[in-house]
């Protein structure tokens, strides 16, 4: 194996990786954080995910966040001319959407957390389209996620004479 090879598998794996812990951190909100807060009184809604906003602006999540994009489209150009690239390229493709999804929607949502209006103002603006944004980006990291899985299984096949993957 070539060291080319080695580092387009770690990039790819590390792509993989990161994808599936922002694919993760969304679903956990999905499936636990904005159940559990829909049932709280408005203020607590509120409060609790101003906290959470705050919080998890943090280099760990930042560099997983914004990792898991920048690692795939590395891994997608290191794929070119193989014969996984073409899972890689869609994979990139949903993780540039689910990017885009919280850059345009669910951040300007949080933003608004911050105006002084009322709780109840505040959480019935934030609360259903927030939680539907973030299903969509959820979906899309999955996806992605499901894709670059696929290319390591593509990817790792073992080099025939010409030196291009075999399969």
């Amino acid at each position: 194996m070539t060291q080319t090879s080695r580092s387009s598998r770690f990039v790819l794996g590390a792509a993989t990786a990161a994808t599936g812990l922002i694919a993760g951190a969304f679903y956990i909100f999905a499936c636990a954080v904005m159940p559990a807060l829909a049932r709280s009184e408005d203020r607590v809604y509120v409060e609790v995910m101003r906290d959470i906003n705050e919080v998890i602006q943090n280099p760990v999540f930042f560099l997983t966040f914004l990792g898991a994009p920048v690692l795939t489209a590395i891994a997608a150009w290191q794929a070119r001319g193989r014969a996984h690239r073409r899972w890689v390229w869609a994979a990139l493709a949903a993780s540039v959407l689910a990017f885009l999804v919280t850059v345009v929607f669910n951040i300007p949502l949080n933003d608004g957390l911050t105006k002084n209006d009322s709780y109840g103002a505040l959480s019935e603006e934030f609360e259903d389209p927030w939680v539907a944004w973030n299903v969509v980006r959820t979906v899309l990291l999955t996806v992605a996620l499901g894709l670059l899985v696929k290319a390591t299984g593509t990817g790792g096949r073992a080099a025939g004479a010409t030196g291009r993957p075999t399969g």
